[in-house]
């Protein structure tokens, strides 16, 4: 437990938010020197084969300790953290929480952890959760996920006893703006198949995501003394307004949970001459999901011939598709993450990622690779927290997986 909360709190410490503004990679100096720092860690535990590249992937084996033939595991997380919120230092601390108590994040700046507003904190009462100072995310997404991978790593190096095949590690890149696959290697990683360690509380195995793309819509408007504007006016902040509202008012992220898809405007910038509004657009459903960007282009269309010709420019690019027909074809692969669970007690809980990770795009690059819980929750968000014990969980979990694979190999039978 000392050691996997130790490792998450040191690396949670380094301030490694990625930068979509930067054409880098990465995208921020911290991200390469972390990688640095845990290819070091990695060499002082006993791991020989260990890698990192100008553009801040590591990647390292364990070597396999029994001659049986077994496929190679792989395990991945990402360095960076979300740039929601700017930041310029972390502060995690350990606290404990009492039924219905509020756990107080910044005495000073009034800020407080309540179950009033995340009536899952009363699930983990008694537990210590490590939690930021308020004044930032805490960045269990994905740091939790390093110290894990790392933690179970120098258990099993402490355990020969524990026959296995090679398992391959990576900690990847500027995962949070989509780039973490832009330049990792699959056949130099050279695994049989992979997990994310990237999801949110105890149980979690994903192996659904959202197909995913982003929209950046400019819009030109003409701007002319209020006085005598009758007629001749184009405000383009109105235009935008009037864009969005055309809209189906429900399907934004507050509204929606499970499959269902959204539209989310990310950002808004606008004058009366010209105003830039940002989209991502989200859903599992692949034709749900084409019939999304339809709309948008219809829209855009109507308000060219509203207001004229090349008021509203429309740019839009996917950016990843759902996994899951690249995961039914080799299913042991979550079968196998589902015994593992269970072998260490751990309830599993199959559900669709509402988002999307490296394992994702990963997948459609030939290698197959679902998404494992860390034990996180409120990721993104100064309210972010982490159990402790749900963290010790997901090692023992790594651990069994390696296990069951060096003796039994992968399921033979569906399991979920």
């Amino acid at each position: 437990m000392e050691k996997v909360v130790d490792r998450f709190i040191r690396y949670a410490k380094i301030n490694t938010q990625s930068d979509e503004n930067s054409k880098t990679s990465p995208t921020t100096p911290a991200q390469l020197e972390l990688a640095n720092w845990l290819a070091d860690e990695l060499r002082s535990i006993g791991i020989n084969d260990v890698s990192v590249d100008e553009n801040g992937y590591l990647m390292a084996t364990l070597e396999a300790n029994t001659s049986k033939e077994t496929p190679v595991v792989g395990f991945i997380a990402h360095l960076d953290t979300s740039p929601d919120l700017k930041i310029s230092a972390i502060n995690p601390q350990v606290v404990n929480i009492r039924y219905g108590k509020p756990v107080v994040l910044n005495a000073k700046s009034n800020i407080v952890l309540s179950p009033l507003d995340f009536p899952i904190l009363n699930s983990y009462i008694g537990q210590p959760l490590v939690v930021s100072d308020g004044l930032s995310n805490l960045g269990a997404d994905d740091k939790a996920g390093i110290a894990e991978i790392m933690t179970a790593i120098e258990y099993l190096i402490a355990h020969p006893q524990i026959k296995h095949g090679p398992v391959r590690i990576a900690f990847t890149p500027d995962e949070e703006i989509g780039r973490g696959a832009d330049r990792f290697n699959v056949k130099e990683f050279n695994a049989s198949f992979a997990y994310t360690l990237d999801g949110g509380g105890i149980g979690e195995i994903q192996y659904e995501n959202f197909n995913a793309a982003r929209a950046r819509i400019t819009i030109q408007g003409l701007d002319l003394h209020p006085g005598s504007a009758k007629n001749k006016m184009k405000n383009s902040m109105l235009i935008a307004m009037e864009l969005n509202g055309m809209l189906p008012a429900y399907e934004t992220p507050e509204h929606t949970e499970n499959y269902e898809g959204f539209y989310h405007l990310t950002s808004i910038n606008g004058s009366v001459e010209s105003t830039t509004m940002n989209y991502i657009i989200r859903d599992h459903d692949k034709l749900h999901f084409d019939r999304k960007k339809e709309l948008l282009i219809k829209i855009a269309d109507h308000l060219n011939l509203k207001y004229g010709p090349r008021t509203v420019k429309l740019t839009m690019v996917d950016q990843y598709y759902n996994m899951k027909e690249k995961i039914e074809a080799v299913f042991p692969i979550v079968d196998l993450a589902v015994n593992a669970m269970k072998a260490v007690g751990i309830a599993p809980r199959v559900k669709p990622v509402r988002g999307g990770t490296d394992g994702a795009r990963l997948s459609y690059m030939g290698l197959p690779c679902p998404n494992l819980f860390t034990g996180g929750h409120n990721f993104h968000s100064r309210y972010e927290f982490i159990p402790v014990p749900s963290m010790v969980k997901a090692v023992e979990m790594i651990v069994k997986i390696v296990e069951l694979l060096g003796k039994e190999g992968l399921p033979a039978v569906r399991q979920v």
